[in-house]
């Protein structure tokens, strides 16, 4: 696995299993990957996930429902302001209120649609549906 870009790693993994029907995958462990898979588990994604031990190094399994059709992160990571998040959702997502867009903002790493409410800016992420 290339560790250029754990969330980039973390995500084609999961899609990959997702295709090949697993029910479960295992993959690195990261600060920003438990919070994307905490947005994913809240947004029915994935199942639970539970943090392993395995040698010396954290990993994650996380449980697979079969409800992911493509999800990927955005490079390079576009920031946006306030006004001007509809594009983005646009070019990302396959249909209006179809998917979710993960980003990152000053009160920390939320969907796009969240954003919007509390009226912050930030950078994108990925995008989910």
């Amino acid at each position: 696995m290339a560790l250029n870009d754990t969330l980039g790693t973390v995500l084609s993994h999961i899609h990959n299993c997702e295709k090949a029907g697993k029910k479960e995958c295992t993959v690195l462990h990261s600060k920003l990957v438990t919070q994307v898979l905490t947005l994913m588990r809240d947004n029915h994604y994935i199942g639970e996930f539970e943090t392993i031990n395995e040698g010396n190094s954290l990993k994650i399994k996380v449980k697979l429902l079969g409800s992911i059709n493509k999800c990927n992160v955005i490079k390079p990571r576009y920031a946006f302001q306030r006004g001007n998040s509809e594009k983005f959702e646009k070019r990302y997502l396959p249909a209006k209120g179809f998917g979710i867009i993960v980003v990152s903002t000053s009160k920390g790493v939320m969907t796009l649609e969240k954003s919007r409410e509390l009226n912050l800016g930030g950078r994108l992420l990925s995008y989910i549906y």
